[in-house]
Order: structure tokens, then C-alpha cells, then sequence
């Protein structure tokens, strides 16, 4: 069976979609560019910026947008991996398990805080983030493509916080920080934010389908060899000059 061609993607998408996002996000277009870029990787965020910034209104508007499923998780202490993943109820009418889907099960999930919850909790993540698919009771459950992890932290307060270990760090793509807006965005603000939900009045202007056209021609991109010759070098760089770890926090290794 003949493989289906990839068209070219429609002539400025991603710049649609980043002008939908700043109707409602007053932060800089690189920013919404660089969230719109990441998913198109197939990769995730985290935000680490200062409460009321626009962090979660971030990850709404580039559902909306998309017109795809939209899932918001609220990390806690007391939050367990069942209640990310989902969990096997005993039915019964039927006499038998099924598996009820946890809010893992979306193309967009924004997961608020995610240092708040412990260690166990966030490790449930590793495998959605990694591998697209969840594992409860020995049965593997897909994601619907695409899925992307949008996850904030407050960078200035750790009380009664698990800081995220390195090998869950590294399944982000992306870590960006959003920053104050300007003063007149902030006038803007002022103006329209308290008397509409100015997000629910957002159109979709791509489709699932379109995220996927646009990493399927995004996986087809041509790197020069010369090009990847110097991103191993560097990578090989920051082992072999610092073969001390308590020189430098971390190298880089094949995965990135």
C-alpha cells in the first residue's frame, strides 16, 4: 500500500496559530512560538515563571486553538499516580474491571505545579511524556496524537516541594520563562479580562490533523552532516572537559 504524501504545510499555520494565542497571552510572540514549535517537535514545556502570568491561560488558549482535547491536573502532596493515569473500577452489573482513563488521556495537559506533587506521582508522567501510551494492571493504553505536557513551576517558592530529578527533566523539550508583560499589555488587561472569558471567545484555526501534517514534514527536514557533526562535538565537549560532575551540573548525553 502506497504511503499518503505529505503536503506542504499551509503558508504561515504556526503564525496563525501564534496570532490566536495573542489575542489572550500578552507575552512576547517568540515565547508563543516557541510553545507552538515544541509541540510541532513532539516534545513538551515547562513554564517556570511567577504566579499570574498567564501560565495556564497559556496552555487553554493553544487548545483552544487546536481544537483538541484539553485536560488540567493540579499537582498535590497527597495526588496519586492513579489519579494521573486512571485505575481499574470493579464493575459490578458486569462482573468484571474496566478501566476508567485519567486525565493523562488528552492532546493538551497542563499539569499546574508539578513540583508539588511527590516524587511517585510525578514519576507517573515518564512514560506518557516518553513512550505516548499509559500501563495499569500490565495492559498499555495509547494517546491520541498529538499529546504535549505543558508543566509550571513557581521558581522563587520550594517550600513543601519535590524538585523534578534530571532524568524527568529531560523529557522536556522546552523550559521558558514568560516574563511581566508590558504596561499597556497589562492596561489591555485590565480592560478586557474582567468582564469576558476572553479564552472561551477563542476559534480553533488548525485541527489535529493539521499538528500532523506539520510534524510529519518537520521529521523530513534536511540537516547537513556538517551541522550534526557540530552538535555531537559539543555534546561530546561538555563530557570530556568536565569528566568532574561537581564541575558542571549536567552533560549532555545522546538523548539530549
Amino acid at each position: 500500500m502506497a504511503e499518503r504524501a505529505v503536503e506542504p504545510a499551509p503558508n504561515g499555520l504556526i503564525q496563525t496559530i501564534v496570532g490566536n494565542l495573542s489575542r489572550v497571552v500578552h507575552a512576547p510572540d517568540a515565547t508563543l512560538r516557541l510553545i507552538v514549535l515544541c509541540l510541532v517537535a513532539e516534545g513538551h514545556a515547562i513554564i517556570e515563571d511567577f504566579p499570574g502570568v498567564g501560565k495556564t491561560m497559556l496552555a487553554k488558549a493553544l487548545a483552544r486553538s487546536l481544537d483538541c482535547h484539553f485536560s488540567r491536573l493540579q499537582f498535590t502532596p497527597d495526588l496519586l499516580p492513579s489519579d494521573v493515569t486512571g485505575v481499574n473500577v470493579f464493575n459490578q452489573r458486569q462482573n468484571e474491571f474496566e478501566f476508567r482513563p485519567g486525565p493523562v488521556f488528552a492532546n493538551l495537559l497542563l499539569v499546574d505545579e508539578v513540583n508539588r506533587a511527590s516524587p511517585k506521582t510525578q514519576a507517573a508522567l515518564l512514560e506518557c511524556m516518553e513512550e505516548r501510551q499509559v500501563t495499569v494492571d500490565n495492559t498499555t493504553y495509547q494517546l491520541d496524537p498529538p499529546f504535549m505536557v505543558i508543566a509550571t513551576q513557581n521558581p522563587i517558592e520550594h517550600e513543601g516541594t519535590y524538585p523534578l530529578p534530571e532524568s524527568q527533566l529531560d523529557r522536556f523539550l522546552m523550559r521558558i520563562a514568560m516574563g511581566y508583560p508590558a504596561r499597556m499589555s497589562e492596561i489591555s488587561i485590565l480592560e478586557t479580562h474582567g468582564t469576558t472569558d476572553v479564552v472561551a471567545e477563542l476559534k480553533a484555526v488548525a485541527s489535529a490533523s493539521d499538528i500532523a501534517d506539520l510534524v510529519e514534514i518537520a521529521k523530513v527536514v534536511h540537516v547537513a552532516a556538517s551541522l550534526k557533526g557540530y552538535i555531537v562535538d559539543i555534546a561530546d565537549a561538555t563530557r570530556r572537559q568536565y569528566s568532574n560532575r561537581s564541575v558542571v551540573r549536567r552533560i549532555v548525553g545522546p538523548g539530549g
